[in-house]
């Protein structure tokens, strides 16, 4: 069998993919493309038709979108998921797509913060009510823990959610949520996790605070 193969780009979406397969224990290789034009490439496309990471190369064909990937990846090896039937199921999905809502608010952020390099460019009223956006999902993520865990064990839902909050707690501060605070620690010391961060990619700074409108 041909050996798994994540297309990456550093702190963005596909770092989640990165350590969920850390997680599972799978043997894959890792392809880090640059934030450019080259993910615009014939090549890339090929991979991925929106141009977008991450892409999974897996059983001779590409797969594309983190929930789909996490969800299939789950299925394919057997842990971290919540198959149909199961009494978490309905609340495992719920939460690993509840991953891409964190995830475009961050993105938007990520946008106006890090791409748009002129002020001219960027509506500080958007970059404030967006930041508002990122603390009201933390405000849910709060509400959720009542354990270790957003179900009741470790799951790819706290691998989903958890890397959304990674990039998006750079615009957003986790602040006076102390359950958060402390999921986030324990994330955060899983081995998994730290063999998932493969250096520098978008960021150039750990937080940036919003404009005055």
């Amino acid at each position: 069998m041909a050996k798994i193969v994540l297309h990456h780009v550093p702190e963005s979406r596909s770092q989640r993919v990165l350590w969920l397969l850390h997680e599972l224990g799978a043997d894959f290789d890792v392809r880090v493309w640059p934030f450019d034009k080259t993910l615009r490439s014939d090549d890339f496309l090929a991979l991925n038709p929106a141009g977008r990471v991450p892409a999974l190369e897996m059983d001779g064909r590409s797969y594309w979108e983190t929930g789909a990937i996490i969800e299939i990846l789950c299925e394919r090896f057997g842990h971290l998921g919540r198959m149909p039937g199961d009494a978490e199921r309905a609340d495992w999905l719920i939460w690993v797509h509840f991953s891409e809502t964190i995830s475009q608010h961050a993105a938007a952020l990520t946008q106006s913060h890090v791409m748009l390099r002129e002020d001219w460019m960027r509506s500080p009223v958007v970059m404030k009510l967006e930041a508002a956006r990122v603390g009201k999902c933390f405000d849910a993520i709060e509400a959720r823990l009542s354990g270790d865990w957003l179900l009741s064990e470790f799951s790819a839902a706290d691998v989903a959610v958890g890397q959304a909050v990674v990039m998006a707690r750079r615009f957003h501060r986790v602040g006076d949520r102390p359950k958060m605070a402390a999921w986030v620690a324990r994330f955060e010391a899983r081995s998994a996790f730290a063999a998932s961060n493969d250096g520098a990619g978008l960021y150039g700074q750990d937080f940036y605070e919003v404009p005055d409108a």
